[in-house]
């Protein structure tokens, strides 16, 4: 009864929290019209998370569990992912509401945190991570490893990079973002110029539990480089010419007639010809052979 108790105290108290949520959240969806019913549906995620570990506040937006920015507290702008979002992080209208939502979820953390610790389970996700090239892998040529970490909760982590077990710096910001689910993943980019003999890795550590998760990237199915390409093709035009230099000496070769054809004014096609109709004019009078 006393820990029910305590339960409805936590819950009473978060009530007056409540009310400071921006009134847009309060407004129901408006129906989908009928016509549109046969469309695909979008999700647009608008994620504000905190927590007692690092990062103690974040911001990410994703569409269709793809992110496009995240939120930088420090400077108060939005980051994009990619360079191609550059344009869209222009915007910062709703800078305010973003700082109005900071500002709440530190106080849920500070007034209902200490309330609920140790009444309510503990979830946690071990990071799963993979590695790949952000374009077709060709040697010598500059690229980006991209270092995908998935089934992540809480979102507290540390990315580093390795070449050749050795550490590697001046790789650019962790991006973490929200998906369905109440689970995150995050993105790290490094830049690089592979060579066939390239070793990285990708070194992921949860903060919370310790955890860590190594993925390694070595070259494969490289597409071809210059040379190569020029000396194939170097090599089948080559064999073109050969081709049609041999097909043009078998034509004139099978068109000049034999000596044994002149002396009898006949061509080697007619020839055989002949030879053919009368081995089916006499194949059928030759008798059977009976067996007594």
């Amino acid at each position: 009864m006393g820990h029910e108790q305590n339960q409805g105290v936590a819950l009473l108290q978060m009530l007056p929290l409540l009310w400071l949520l921006p009134h847009s959240w309060a407004v129901p969806e408006a129906p989908t019209p009928v016509w549109r019913d046969d469309l695909r549906n979008h999700t647009f995620l608008h994620t504000v998370y905190c927590q007692d570990g690092s990062p103690s506040v974040g911001l990410s937006e994703a569409y269709d569990e793809d992110q496009l920015f995240f939120f930088d507290f420090s400077q108060n702008t939005r980051v994009p992912r990619l360079p191609e979002f550059a344009d869209w992080a222009q915007e910062q209208g709703d800078a305010p509401a973003i700082l109005f939502d900071k500002e709440f979820c530190e106080s849920m953390i500070q007034q209902i945190g200490p309330q609920l610790d140790g009444k309510i389970p503990v979830s946690r996700g071990f990071p799963i991570t993979e590695v790949f090239t952000l374009k077709p892998l060709e040697f010598g040529k500059p690229n980006t490893l991209v270092c995908f970490v998935s089934n992540l909760f809480p979102p507290m982590l540390t990315v580093n990079w390795q070449h050749h077990s050795i550490p590697v710096e001046g790789f650019g910001p962790t991006f973490v973002s929200a998906v369905d689910g109440l689970s995150f993943q995050a993105f790290s980019y490094l830049n690089v110029t592979p060579e066939p003999s390239d070793i990285f890795s990708c070194i992921v550590t949860h903060e919370i539990d310790g955890y860590t998760a190594i993925a390694y990237w070595v070259p494969r199915n490289a597409l071809p480089s210059d040379l190569l390409e020029n000396v194939l093709c170097g090599v089948a035009f080559g064999l073109g010419v050969l081709g049609i230099i041999v097909g043009i000496v078998l034509i004139i070769y099978f068109r000049k007639p034999c000596s044994g054809d002149r002396d009898h004014g006949e061509t080697p096609s007619l020839l055989k010809i002949q030879k053919i109709s009368w081995a089916w004019w006499w194949a059928p009078v030759v008798p059977a052979t009976r067996r007594g």
